[in-house]
Order: structure tokens, then sequence, then C-alpha cells
């Protein structure tokens, strides 16, 4: 587990960011002690309504699009956000960022996964240039949040967006049977 393995898993506050219908943080409490405390937020208020009801032993709070989230500074010890920087714009990247740093413990562990360079099949060949050259590709033509709103995201990028001192793993993604894999990033706040 790449928590563990950068973190003591006793104690701690661990926020899934993005946890949709719960579909990761619903087995969290049962593989951490009693002395850790689970967190789910989501844009998605029925997801929240859900979760909460049929979740036991996780808190679930709402949030908007756009930051803020609904915690304290220096909370959690643990975040993770699965593929969800992936279905937002630019200018949500620099916000959420900085948000989610915000509500990490010095010490803490940011565990994000991106669209990374094994996506670039996906990208027309119009943006694959743009990809190359370090720069964030947004293809958008639906709704922010939506998983047909996709952002891909060059290493360059990635390390700009969150500091390359911050960087305390990477672990690109390749491609499974043809399917590619999403980059996992693993940052710490100091």
């Amino acid at each position: 587990m790449y928590f563990k393995k950068h973190k003591p898993l006793d104690s701690v506050n661990i926020l899934d960011w993005g946890c949709g219908p719960g579909r990761i943080i619903r087995h969290m409490p049962s593989l951490l002690d009693q002395s850790c405390h689970c967190f789910g937020t989501d844009y998605n208020s029925r997801y929240i309504q859900w979760c909460s009801e049929h979740i036991p032993d996780v808190t679930f709070k709402a949030n908007g699009l756009e930051p803020p989230l609904p915690f304290e500074n220096n909370l959690f010890d643990i975040i993770y956000g699965i593929s969800i920087f992936t279905h937002l714009s630019e200018k949500m990247h620099y916000a959420w960022i900085d948000e989610l740093f915000r509500v990490l413990k010095p010490g803490g562990i940011l565990f994000l996964t991106w669209h990374g360079r094994a996506f670039k099949i996906k990208l027309p060949d119009s943006k694959k240039d743009i990809f190359d050259q370090g720069q964030l590709v947004v293809l958008s033509g639906t709704k922010e949040g939506h998983r047909t709103y996709s952002a891909y995201h060059p290493v360059s990028f990635v390390k700009g967006l969150a500091g390359t001192d911050r960087v305390i793993e990477f672990v690109e993604g390749g491609c499974i049977n043809g399917k590619p894999q999403q980059d996992i990033w693993i940052f710490q706040k100091e």
C-alpha cells in the first residue's frame, strides 16, 4: 500500500477527495485500526447522501466543483484523489492543488492519479504537440467535472503545479492489454 510506505497508519485522518459512490473509502475502516478517521467528499450531493446512509464509520461532506472544502486547515494526514484532476480545467487545477495543501497537515501526503503520457494515444493529433511541450491539454466538450471532460498531464506540468520539491514518488502509468494506466504522484506537504 502506497500510504503505509510514506506514512504510519495509526491515528491518521484520511480524506477521499472525489469519493463518488464510495468505491474505495468504504473499505478503509476495515483496513485501518480504530484510531484512524475516514472522510469522503464529492461535488455530487446524491453520492454524498447515498454514502452517508449506507457506509458506516466514514464522515461524508459535499463540496462544490470549486474550492473550498468544508474542513479546517491542516486536518488530514493523507488525502487521495483517484482520477479527479483528469476532469478539471486548468484554472481548477491551480485552485484545487492549493486547497488540498491547505487541508493537509505538515508532513502529510497527497496521493493523486493523472492522465499521463500513456494517455497521449487518446489525444487528437492536433493536441499531441501541445502535450509534448509540457502543457496541460483539456478536451472540454461537456460539463467540467463530468467523466467525459478530460485533462491530460505531462510530467513537467504536474511538477510545476504542485512543486518539484513536494514530489516524494512518481509511478508512470503504462499500458496493460492496450489500455492506458494513470500516473501516480505522491506529494508531501513541507
